[in-house]
Parts: C-alpha cells; structure tokens; sequence
C-alpha cells in the first residue's frame, strides 16, 4: 500500500462528538495479550505525533502554520484519548504494566529482526534485554500483590525470567547519546523502526512516571521510580538515533508516514473485530492527516513528498508473535554489555574509572537499597523462590538461580560469558509466515 496515492477524506469530516468517541472497554479476562499491546503501541504513537505537533508549534512564528498544526493535532488527540479508554477500569495499573512490557520486548525484538543497519539493531537488541528484565520484576510484583501470574496475561507468547539485571540498567546518561542517523541514508524500514520504537518507549515512560504516585504500596511506587528512570535511558538512546538534520516539516510528513503504517499493520493483524474497526477509521484519518502534511511541506519549503520519502509504498506489516528464541539468542550473546558514549561495550573492558562505574557507586550503593532487587528478594522470602515462566533453564548460568536474585550480571566483570552484538543472524526475511502472523 502506498498511502500518498490513496484519496484522503475531508480533514473535517474526521471529527467524532462525545458518543462516538468513547469506546467500550476490552474484557481483560478474554482479549488477546497483542490486542492490548497493540492499542498502547497506538497510544504512545498518538503522543507523540501529539507532542512532536506541540513543540513544532512552539519553533516556529507563521501563525497560518500553526494553525493548521492545531487542527491536525486536535484529530490526533481525540484518537489517543479513544484508545486510552479501550483499557477497562477493572484492570489494575499493575496488570496493565505487564502488557506495556510484553509490548517491549516483543515489538523492540520484531524491529530488530528486520533491521537492516547493525547499529540501529545494536540498539534495539541492547534495550530489549532491559525491558526483558522489567517484565520479570513487575511480574513478580504483580503475584506478590494480586495472586496473579503474569504468564496468563501474556499468554505464554513471552518467557518471563530475569536477563540483564535491572541494577545493572543505571548509567550516566551520556553513555546513552548515539550517533544520529539520516533519513536519506537509511533504509526505509530503518527510519520507520526509530520512530515507532521511540514513541513506543516515550509512552512507556510517561506511564511509568504518571502511575508511580498512584500505586499503593510503597514496594510498588519504589520499583516504578526505578524503572522510570531507565525508560529515560531508553527513550534517550532511541530518540538520539532520530535524523535532527530533518526539518520540522519532513519530520512531520514522516510521523504521519510512521502513523499511516502502523495502523495499517494493526488492521492487517488484528484479531479482535471492534478494534479492527478502530484501527480501519483512524488510518483513514492518518492518510488525510498525511496529504495534509505533504501539502505543508510542497507550501512553505517547495517540496514533494518524493524528496522526503521516495518510495512511498509500505514495507511488511509490522507484527506482534513470540520471539522467545531470539531473545534468547540476544540474551546469550550480550547481558554483560553496556552503554559506553556512541557504543556499547562489556564491561570487561571498561577501565575502573569509566562513567558506568561511578554512576552505578552513586545510585546503587548496595544493592539492598535497589527496588528492583527488594521486590525479587521479597517474592523469594514470600514463596522460598521467584516467579518465572521458562521454556527452557536461563541461558545464562549466573540467573538460573531461584532462591537469590543475582545483583553483579551486567556490573561485575567476568561475571558472565558474552561474545557481542550480531546483525541479522535473525532476519526478518528468515522468518516464517507463522512465525509473522502468530496470535
């Protein structure tokens, strides 16, 4: 599908009154685990062309302009706040964090095994093992405080055992700046992979940050403190990988690209018939948001959309399925890695006096103080050992053990064995159909 090619409807016309915009909530107990990390993969994608509209506004002085940026901006927020209001109110904050997880890991991992540039995989693969890692301490948080086992909400697409511990996870920020990369350089899917997994770990951590004074236990606001800082890191890393040479309005064409095929790609794979609807109408909405855009940037710099973008037509859909072997692979291969400026590097090679290091001596003094390791330690005091879902023992010897939760993988050198990134061991193009399309 080439979306610059379809006829838009009327921008007006995608205007929806109070009725129309309130949807009826998913029943948590029967929808589909990637229904529901679809509808927060939207809803982060509505921040942020929300956001990236906002911060346009506020660069540039040509009123006309902007006001065609309110207009846009107005559909797109009365979209985000529909697909905030599929969640149920009976689903607890707690058990909609598990979703935004498996979301994590099973979209950062179906990015990765499609991308074409090791250094935007490096990336992908590296944030994977974290999120991988949040997934186990907010599951075992979830059965300490509710009696509920997260592999029933993920559906045993996704394992759920620890990777690169989460104390591992803390460093200088500015190990977490990369090289940013250019749109008329890189592979289509490239570029596409960047926005989406930034605007998915943006909503990630605007969550996090929001909920944090919500929950009700101090054990629980003490690990989403911890875990918000991270998706900092996170959102840090991905958005520093972003083409900042672009102009504002080829950056606006590209969100509305990136908006146009995710929703497309939610239609094609969804499974749920009320959401499939939903993500039919608002594609529409998106094509006319994106000729919009295309007519912007042909008014104030001269431009068509070819310029920007020269091949209009989409790549594969993106698809949410089990990766479980592949975040092994991943896991094997790089759980003692960290970020190191514009690099990644294991820490057997960092010199002693490394930005890593003193971070990790100023947040996490002892790890009896990291919530990350209280909850884990607290599940084992509960229970006589944590709360995984494996497949298969943990590829990495030093985490196999389920009575004390390991807090040196990832910090102390020769803790583990790891040999490095790969790029493409797992490609997209080796992936079978029902690997792509497995609900």
């Amino acid at each position: 599908m080439n979306p610059f090619k379809e006829k838009p409807i009327n921008l007006s016309s995608c205007f929806r009154n109070w009725k129309q915009l309130y949807p009826k909530p998913y029943n948590k107990d029967q929808i589909d685990p990637y229904t529901k990390a679809r509808i927060i993969l939207m809803n982060g994608t509505e921040f942020e062309a929300n956001w990236f509209s906002h911060n346009f506004a506020r660069h540039t002085t040509n009123n006309d302009l902007r006001r065609e940026l309110a207009f846009t901006r107005s559909i797109e927020k009365q979209q985000q706040i529909r697909l905030s209001l599929l969640k149920p109110s009976n689903e607890s904050i707690l058990e909609h964090t598990i979703s935004y997880e498996q979301l994590a890991v099973d979209l950062t991992a179906e990015l990765a095994q499609r991308e074409s540039d090791c250094y935007v995989k490096k990336a992908l693969d590296f944030a994977l093992l974290e999120d991988f890692d949040h997934l186990y301490r907010y599951s075992n948080l979830l059965e300490i405080e509710q009696g509920i086992k997260s592999e029933k909400l993920v559906g045993k697409y996704t394992e759920i055992m620890p990777a690169r511990p989460t104390i591992a996870h803390h460093r200088f920020n500015v190990d977490n700046v990369k090289r940013p990369l250019f749109s008329k350089q890189l592979d289509k899917q490239s570029v596409l992979n960047t926005m989406i997994i930034t605007a998915a770990e943006q909503q990630t951590m605007n969550y996090y940050m929001n909920v944090t004074n919500l929950v009700k236990s101090d054990l629980a606001r003490k690990l989403y403190m911890e875990i918000a800082q991270v998706e900092e890191e996170h959102v840090t890393q991905y958005e520093s990988l972003m083409d900042s040479g672009a102009t504002w309005l080829e950056m606006l064409l590209w969100h509305e690209y990136t908006e146009c095929y995710l929703y497309w790609s939610c239609f094609l794979t969804e499974t749920d018939p009320y959401v499939k609807s939903i993500w039919e109408e608002h594609l529409k909405m998106e094509i006319a948001h994106l000729h919009k855009a295309s007519e912007l940037l042909e008014k104030y710099e001269n431009k068509k959309w070819q310029e920007v973008i020269p091949d209009g037509d989409f790549p594969e859909p993106i698809s949410l399925h089990e990766n479980i072997e592949y975040v092994r692979n991943v896991l094997t291969n790089t759980v003692q890695f960290t970020g190191n400026f514009e690099e990644y590097i294991n820490i057997n090679k960092l010199p002693k006096d490394a930005n890593f290091f003193k971070y990790q001596n100023i947040i996490n003094p002892t790890p009896e103080i990291v919530p990350s390791h209280i909850v884990i330690d607290t599940h084992i005091k509960d229970y006589g050992h944590d709360y995984r879902y494996e497949v298969a023992p943990n590829p990495i010897e030093q985490l196999r053990n389920r009575s004390c939760d390991n807090t040196c993988v990832g910090i102390v050198p020769n803790e583990a064995k790891s040999t490095d990134f790969s790029c493409n061991t797992f490609s997209y193009n080796n992936l079978s159909k029902n690997q792509l399309f497995k609900y």
